[in-house]
């Protein structure tokens, strides 16, 4: 089986890994009612997208 004939650094580990850090969601306003909503995503407070209301809303 084959292993490693030397141990890897941690710089060399860290270079390989430093794609998998996590970014923060990208929030949108809502053109309706002006909440925070991820982007391509009915708006949870209204029911709209882009500007249509796909959503009914029972208050």
């Amino acid at each position: 089986m084959a292993v490693p004939k030397r141990r890897q650094s941690k710089s060399r580990s860290k270079k390989r890994n430093s794609h998998k850090g996590l970014k923060p969601a990208q929030l949108q306003r809502c053109t309706q009612c002006g909440t925070a909503v991820p982007s391509h995503v009915i708006c949870p407070n209204c029911g709209s997208y882009h500007g249509r209301s796909f959503v009914e809303i029972e208050e």
